[in-house]
Formats: C-alpha cells, structure tokens, sequence
C-alpha cells in the first residue's frame, strides 16, 4: 500500500508539473516557490498538535483545490499557476512519504511512521 501511495503522489507531480509547462508557466517562479508549502512546518515550534494542523493545512490538496474554485470565478492566470505549484509540491513530497502528519509528532503520518518514528516502530 505504502507503494502504491508514494505512486500516485509521483504521478500527481508528473501532472502538476506537465500542467505547468503546457501552461507556459515561469520555471524560475516554480523553483522559488515550490517549498513554500513546507513554511508550515514552523507550526511546530507551538507543539506537535498545531505543528501537525499546520502541516496539514498547507499539505492537504484542499488549499489548491481551493484556489483553482477562485481561478474558475476570476480566470486570473496566476491562480492556475500556485494552484499547480502547490500540487507538484504536495505530489513530491508524497512520493517520498512524507504524508499528512498526527498530533502524535512530525514522524506519525498517515502514510505511516517516518525516520525516527518508523524506527521506534519496528
């Protein structure tokens, strides 16, 4: 299953990224902004419950989802562009199982434990 999943995280990048190039977007903005998702770490500086809120919040796909629903009302070109970017981000970091976090700690994902999590749970 674990497989399976770090698959289809691969092919929503592949996707996201094939949708931006069709799109003609900038490669230099794609780069700067791809890990922007993972400032939402820095919610763990106030504890593994909200570290793991706003984890989530910025690696769940309703965000984008959120943003493509405005980008079909405005039709702003920039919309398609960081709805995009923050999929292809969510699709990496699937494909290395790094997957939504528990209030258990940063290592506890819904993909299953990681670094010194799976370690503890071997």
């Amino acid at each position: 299953m674990r497989l399976l999943l770090r698959l289809e995280g691969l092919a929503v990048l592949a996707g996201a990224v094939a949708g931006y190039a069709l799109l003609h977007g900038s490669w230099l903005w794609f780069a700067v902004f791809f890990l922007t998702p993972d400032l939402s770490m820095l919610g763990y500086f106030a504890g593994p419950r909200i570290g793991a809120a706003a984890y989530n919040t910025g690696h769940s796909y309703i965000g984008p989802a959120l943003i493509i629903a405005a980008w079909l009302v405005t039709r702003t070109p920039l919309l398609e562009f960081v709805a995009l970017i923050w999929i292809a981000h969510i699709g990496f970091d699937r494909a290395l199982g790094y997957g939504l976090k528990y209030a258990k700690g940063f290592g506890w994902t819904h993909l299953g434990p990681i670094g010194k999590a799976r370690q503890a749970a071997a």
